[in-house]
């Protein structure tokens, strides 16, 4: 059965994003090999965004590498949104609510990963309690301001738990 993860880079002091959603910082951090993010992507067998992720920036965008995982990712993906566009794209499955949009993308993915984009549909699979893990990459870099990796004011504490034999920042959540 497919496992839901949230894998994203973020600067060091917690942004995934800039401010207004700007993802032109990345760039220069996510060229060049990455082991675990090749690995990552040979284990990823649909996407869950949300809306924003979706018809957000791309650090790429009127290039190659354009879309996920520098445009190597082609595979199902799943828009959560209420506002679908009116012609959609017919590799995208636009989805109404959490509970449906998790089931259609785990059935995608089989026994591969859903990969999770965007930190508003992370956040609610983890108040849905259905996230199971988590990788972050962490970029040298500070950008003071944007969108944070996990941002809940007010919220109680989620548990992680280090993968074993992984690197020291991919966790399975603990609820």
């Amino acid at each position: 059965m497919a496992k839901l993860l949230y894998a994203a880079t973020m600067s060091l002091d917690g942004y995934i994003a800039g401010p207004g959603g700007d993802m032109s910082w990345l760039t220069e951090h996510v060229a060049g090999d990455n082991p675990t993010a090749d690995r990552l992507l040979n284990s990823v067998g649909a996407i869950l965004a949300g809306n924003n992720t979706f018809g957000g920036d791309d650090p790429n965008r009127g290039t190659d590498s354009e879309g996920a995982f520098g445009g190597r990712y082609h595979g199902p993906v799943f828009v959560l949104t209420h506002r679908p566009p009116a012609e959609p794209p017919a590799d995208v499955t636009f989805v109404g609510d959490l509970p449906s949009a998790i089931a259609e993308s785990k059935k995608a993915a089989g026994d591969k990963y859903v990969n999770v984009l965007g930190a508003n549909v992370a956040k609610q699979c983890i108040e849905a309690k259905q996230l199971d893990e988590i990788l972050v990459f962490v970029a040298p870099v500070l950008l003071g301001d944007g969108v944070r990796l996990f941002d809940h004011p007010g919220g109680a504490n989620v548990r992680l738990k280090p993968l074993a034999g992984e690197t020291a920042h991919w966790f399975s959540v603990v609820y």
